[in-house]
């Protein structure tokens, strides 16, 4: 592992549909690059009239919404949702994310500790 700076683009990162159905990017996570963090970073987008499957994580995560508009349903309680807009989600709590709008709904997701797929579990 480094401590020195890294420095990326979000174009030269894979993109994939993540277990809950959104497109994902990892921008930064301590098993995919040489640095030493307790997060994983992500880009994520859902699509026009789309949305994610109810799922809960291990982790505690951080969304922050870049774009677009739609609802945020956690533990099953409905949150309007807008570019703007950020939440810190518990471990284990249920949760899904529908587009609203006419745009792509496009956040960044910060897992502490880092996101692994053994951590998460679709309920749908």
């Amino acid at each position: 592992m480094s401590d020195r700076v890294f420095l990326a683009h979000l174009r030269d990162q894979a993109e994939f549909v993540a277990g809950d159905g959104c497109h994902l990017r990892e921008l930064l996570h301590p098993t995919q690059q040489p640095i030493r963090i307790g997060y994983s970073l992500a880009h994520a987008y859902v699509d026009v009239g789309c949305r994610t499957a109810d799922h809960w994580l291990e982790q505690s995560e951080v969304y922050y919404i870049i774009a677009g508009h739609g609802t945020m349903v956690l533990d099953g309680q409905a949150h309007a949702i807008e570019a703007g807009s950020y939440y810190y989600i518990p471990p284990r709590c249920s949760q899904w994310l529908r587009n609203d709008g006419e745009q792509r709904l496009e956040f960044l997701c910060i897992v502490e500790p880092p996101w692994t797929a053994a951590g998460e579990t679709i309920t749908e």
